[in-house]
């Protein structure tokens, strides 16, 4: 086992350069030669040719008969595993008091495709991120939430009025403001559940917040605690971002119960 760590630990620090890294990412966009990446990155020839030949040596990258370099599938395969680790490093501080709470390790796994969001820090900045992402939404907006801001639920259903088909995940012990029956009663909110452009069901915990639309999305990890936490939040329109929140909702949607109504308190 001891071997096993080691030669893993020599793999990476073939990774720990940031021109070497660069190198490997050129490569997965076009194979090339040492002395045209050297001019597209603003490196030296020698630094270039140097660090061309170490990931060579490694097996992360092979020359071609026409002379240029490309991945090999030892290198493709690594390049996929450093986007959770930049991931993990550009949310540092964010982590330090937030975690993935439960969810599933298979999704952990595929935290690389959170790399490009963007942090959103504080309650208004993330309801006004909330708010867009149902302004911009044209055929859905799908929501996993512990808690419900009262000034969204019109907004949301002005939307979901004019045809955007809505999912959303309650927790059993969702924190429900005052006023929120009246108000979905005023909005006619039933109506448009019977018409089949509202779907909910209901899980017995929620510590992920999550809300989605057909082209971007924005999650909220937990805090230490476990608890939930929309005061901050990671958002993206990358397409990588999307697919992973969108995955992580169709799983948790296909393993809730049935939404009841008596669960929640005001």
């Amino acid at each position: 086992m001891s071997n096993l760590y080691d030669e893993t630990a020599k793999n990476f620090l073939e990774l720990a350069s940031s021109q070497r890294l660069e190198i490997l990412f050129q490569l997965m966009l076009k194979r090339s030669t040492p002395t045209y990446l050297a001019k597209e990155i603003g490196s030296t020839k020698q630094e270039v040719h140097r660090n061309f030949t170490r990931l060579e040596e490694t097996g992360l990258i092979e020359k071609g008969t026409d002379g240029k370099f490309g991945l090999t599938t030892f290198g493709k395969t690594m390049c996929t595993q450093v986007p959770s680790l930049v991931f993990l490093s550009r949310n540092r501080k964010y982590f330090e008091d937030h975690t993935f709470g439960n969810i599933p390790t298979k999704f952990i796994m595929r935290a690389g495709q959170l790399a490009t969001a963007q942090h959103v820090k504080g309650v208004s900045k993330t309801l006004e991120q909330w708010k867009s992402i149902y302004k911009n939404a044209d055929e859905y907006i799908y929501e996993i939430l512990s808690e419900v801001p009262l000034d969204l639920i019109e907004p949301l259903t002005k939307r979901v009025k004019k045809g955007i088909k809505f999912q959303y995940i309650f927790a059993e012990n969702a924190v429900v403001p005052k006023g929120r029956k009246s108000l979905l009663k005023k909005l006619g909110f039933d109506k448009l559940i019977e018409k089949g452009l509202v779907e909910r069901k209901m899980e017995s915990e929620v510590q992920t917040v999550l809300v989605l639309n057909e082209k971007e999305a924005c999650i909220m990890f937990p805090n230490t605690e476990g608890e939930s936490d929309i005061t901050e939040m990671l958002y993206s329109d990358d397409p990588m971002f999307h697919e992973w929140c969108l995955d992580y909702f169709r799983y948790c949607w296909y393993g809730s119960d049935v939404f009841k109504e008596s669960k929640l308190k005001e």
